[in-house]
């Protein structure tokens, strides 16, 4: 027993002496991957599928890690994701001008396990968590009335109703895949200069939403305001409700129109990071 205590004593205090605690905050650029169907871009002549992934836009990271010895280590991600603008409606016939576009904002957790390939590369595989945020989508619709509706509302022909609404959308906890591979060079002290290209596979089940803002105006021809806030956040137009559940199954005979059939979207990414490394301790 005593022998097998030796040993452990030994083995433990051999890799602390090796030990290296870091810390390295990094910024990035990531286009999507496995890009699924959004939404639909509707012309006078064609209409088109629109694809996109979340996952694509400015990713802020700061990681901690500790190394065993010179070959494995454990590293903990923080992350946020500023999403790109992906279009999911787009509608441009005569009469009506619609147009939405959504983007994420997450904070994101990966733990990971490093592996040195030499001094200078290394690679980092584990599981990637979505922690929160939410999926902010923002519309517009400019829709021209037809004689007989702008008679019954003693408009002039040519009147128009402007629609501007942001609906907020929230996920289930995912889990998902990180890989990146990355070059380090030593820029003096216990400082490294780092870039890595990086990988992330996640999808995120809807929850729920929220419409956070809606306003419709009515309008003159000439673009003057006839009627402000003719619809509001407080006084929504059939077919809209200001919260939403997304679920797996509804019943046939469902009138709620809160409750709606949810699905997975796709955050997943190819990304390219530069950042810094700071090593507290050095063997």
């Amino acid at each position: 027993m005593r022998i097998y205590l030796t040993l452990f004593v030994a083995f433990f205090a051999i890799n602390i002496t090796s030990a290296q605690f870091y810390i390295t905050p990094s910024v990035g650029y990531a286009i999507g991957s496995a890009e699924q169907k959004l939404g639909e871009v509707i012309s006078p002549s064609v209409t088109s599928n629109s694809y996109g992934s979340y996952g694509e836009g400015l990713n802020v990271q700061l990681r901690a890690g500790y190394f065993f010895n010179d070959t494995f280590g454990i590293d903990l991600g923080f992350s946020y994701l500023h999403g790109a603008d992906q279009t999911v409606m787009g509608v441009h016939v005569p009469g009506l001008e619609a147009e939405a576009v959504a983007r994420a904002r997450a904070f994101g957790f990966s733990p990971s396990v490093v592996y040195k390939f030499t001094d200078h590369l290394y690679g980092r595989f584990g599981a990637l968590l979505k922690l929160g945020g939410k999926t902010e989508a923002v519309a517009s619709k400019m829709q021209v009335f037809t004689d007989d509706e702008a008679a019954m509302l003693g408009l002039p022909s040519g009147s128009y109703s402007q629609t501007n609404y942001t609906e907020d959308y929230h996920g289930k906890l995912p889990l998902g895949f990180v890989g990146a591979f990355g070059y380090k060079h030593s820029i003096g002290g216990n400082f490294d200069l780092f870039v890595e290209a990086e990988y992330m596979g996640i999808s995120v089940k809807r929850k729920d939403s929220e419409i956070t803002a809606f306003n419709t105006d009515i309008l003159l021809p000439d673009g003057t305001i006839a009627v402000p806030d003719y619809y509001s956040l407080d006084n929504l137009p059939d077919g809209y409700t200001r919260t939403s559940e997304f679920v797996d199954e509804i019943p046939n005979n469902n009138t709620d129109p809160s409750v709606k059939l949810g699905q997975s979207v796709p955050y997943s990414s190819f990304g390219l990071n530069i950042g810094v490394t700071y090593t507290f301790a050095t063997k």
